[in-house]
């Protein structure tokens, strides 16, 4: 699945730029920096925004290519924010068989984003995962460290009011 890149504007607060500039000087010089400095901005960040990869790669002195290539290649990093509530729908096999994608389309029909965004008022992200290991629940979904099993799509609108408060 290709990562998506945030549409939301990017804010940072300048004690988070400070946090960067600190990482990016600690590393310039360094074979092999990208990769921690992307793990420590994310750390910063939440995720890893355009404007945040082009910082690395000034800082650096490396292409932004090459910056943008790592964080996209590597599933831990996220080039999406991630909403208060973070939603994860598993669509592996056990999953998927029994209606996930349904699930999943009614979370997107509902909350009006695409997995690997964020609503637009920071509450919820959603994810589209390979497997949450609680196959014997399936069809399910995580809300942060809350799983939900045996879900169907007329569900999803209940548990999402939940969260919504």
């Amino acid at each position: 699945m290709q990562k998506r890149i945030s549409t939301l504007p990017f804010h940072d607060t300048p004690e988070q730029a400070k946090k960067l500039d600190e990482v990016i000087a600690g590393l310039k010089g360094q074979a092999g920096a990208v990769m921690p400095a992307l793990h420590q901005a994310q750390d910063i960040y939440g995720y890893l925004p355009m404007e945040v990869q082009k910082k690395i790669a000034d800082g650096l002195g490396v292409s932004l290519e090459e910056v943008y290539g790592v964080s996209t290649f590597y599933s831990q990093f996220s080039l999406t924010p991630k909403g208060r509530n973070h939603i994860s729908v598993c669509l592996g096999t056990a999953c998927y068989v029994k209606g996930s994608d349904k699930v999943l389309d009614r979370i997107v029909e509902k909350l009006h984003i695409q997995p690997e965004e964020c609503t637009e008022d920071g509450l919820f992200s959603l994810t589209a995962c390979r497997c949450i290991g609680a196959c014997g629940l399936a069809p399910v979904m995580m809300i942060n460290e809350d799983v939900y099993g045996r879900l169907a799509p007329e569900d999803v609108d209940g548990i999402l009011e939940k969260y919504a408060e």
